[in-house]
This record gives C-alpha cells, sequence and structure tokens, in this order.
C-alpha cells in the first residue's frame, strides 16, 4: 500500500533511491501514460496508443511494453532493455503534489514534491541520495523534480490534444491480434487508435490549424509508432 509524504530534508536526510529496473520494483507494467511532447523518443522504441481511464472516463496517451496484464517485455535480467526510459516510469517513487498557502492574505498554491515511503525503491542505504550533508538538494532530486515538472505540464497538454483528436472524431478503439511462432494467438483489446481514414479525409485547413497547434506532428508519430508491435512481438518470440 503507497505511502505518501511530502519531501522534506529533515525527516528524508537519509533516504536513497534505488534507481536499477526490474519488476521486484514494480516495473512489471503492460504500459504506462506518455504525452506529446515525450513522442520523439517514445516512437523509437514503442507503440503509442490511448486508454480511457475507467473511473474518470478520460482518455490519455500510453507507451505499449507488452500484451497482458503484468507483461513488460523491456525488462531483462540486465535492467531496461531500451535507451529511453518513459518519464511516468522513470519518476517512482515521487509524484507532484500541489501545497496551498498565503500570501499577503492571498491564497496561493505551489507544487511540490510527494514519495511513497512504502515503495521497494526507497531505503536508507543504497541508491541515489537526495539531499546534501547541509541539507540542499542532490543533482538526482534535481533531475526528478525536472521530470514531475514535465509530467505535469505534459498532462496538461494531452488533455487538450486528445480534446482536438475527439473533436474531429479521430480517435476508434481496435482490436489487436498476434500470432506467436508456438502457434498460440492472443488477442489486446480496450485500447484506442487513430483513424485514419477519417485523418485522411480532414481539409486542408483543419490539417493547418492542427499543425499550428503542434498536434499534426504527434498523430504521424503515433501512427509512425505502430511499426514496433511488430518488434514487440518478437521480443515475445525470444521469451518463448
Amino acid at each position: 500500500m503507497a505511502k505518501h509524504v511530502l519531501l522534506n530534508n529533515v525527516d528524508h536526510r537519509n533516504l536513497h533511491i534505488i534507481t536499477d529496473r526490474a519488476e521486484k520494483y514494480g516495473d512489471n507494467v503492460m504500459f504506462t501514460t506518455t504525452f506529446p511532447q515525450e513522442f520523439r523518443r517514445i516512437q523509437a522504441y514503442y507503440p503509442i496508443f490511448f486508454y480511457k481511464d475507467a473511473q474518470t472516463g478520460k482518455i490519455y496517451s500510453a507507451a505499449l511494453f507488452g500484451f497482458k496484464d503484468k507483461e513488460n517485455l523491456f525488462l531483462t535480467e540486465k535492467g531496461w532493455d531500451a535507451s529511453y526510459v518513459p518519464l511516468t516510469i522513470e519518476r517512482q517513487p515521487f509524484l507532484i503534489g500541489v501545497q496551498r498557502y498565503q500570501n499577503e492574505g492571498v491564497a496561493k498554491q505551489q507544487r511540490v514534491i510527494h514519495v511513497d515511503l512504502d515503495n521497494p525503491r526507497v531505503n536508507e542505504t543504497e541508491g541515489e541520495l537526495l539531499f546534501l550533508a547541509y541539507g540542499g538538494n542532490t543533482p538526482y532530486l534535481e533531475y526528478m523534480a525536472s521530470v514531475l515538472e514535465a509530467i505535469h505540464h505534459g498532462y496538461e497538454s494531452n488533455e487538450k490534444f486528445i480534446a482536438r483528436l475527439l473533436e474531429f472524431d479521430l480517435l476508434e478503439s481496435f482490436v489487436l491480434d498476434i500470432q506467436l511462432k508456438d502457434g498460440s494467438t492472443h488477442q489486446m483489446q480496450g485500447f484506442y487508435t487513430i483513424n485514419e481514414e477519417k485523418l485522411n479525409a480532414l481539409t486542408g485547413d483543419v490539417l493547418a490549424e492542427l499543425n499550428s497547434e503542434y498536434y499534426l506532428q504527434p498523430i504521424y508519430m503515433i501512427l509512425a509508432s505502430h511499426s514496433n508491435i511488430a518488434k514487440l512481438v518478437e521480443r515475445k518470440n525470444s521469451r518463448l
């Protein structure tokens, strides 16, 4: 069970974070959330699709790692087998929060860092130290703060991106059927992708509008990323 607390240099002065990638640290996930600013790096390794949050109904972009629950085909005995790890994976065990305060009678808020003390990466002896001897942030913690900030802005931009895709009815559900070298078949459901027929039918004015909003390039990066499905199947076959 997660135990999220506000990070501070007094109570957590001795905290270390293990940065290795392994199943025992919770990296055995089928997919993770991503966002348009990250697509350029994501599409080089992972297929990009969309999924709907069952509780909120919101739609998010996702980088796919496997074909079933708790399957991450990029995890090996040596760690993560790709030179780029998605930010929402790399952020663990941190998350961004909001702290409200009063400034001259005016209610304000600022983003702060929380840490999950029950995360298996968190300990007091091994890994990256968070705070310097005199209380300042280590370079590692500064980097993690930048990762969380990028994720925060990424979620905001993803919401606007999805809204535009829905406006032009560019999302469609799909079923992915794969056959492995041992003859077994698998079917992946519950995801969405770009409807290429409707994309190709958009007028020049609409395409220009999407391009001016920097949404056209992410759309084509999503489509290009689908070539990674075959590579993912190869990873699956190699483990049979």
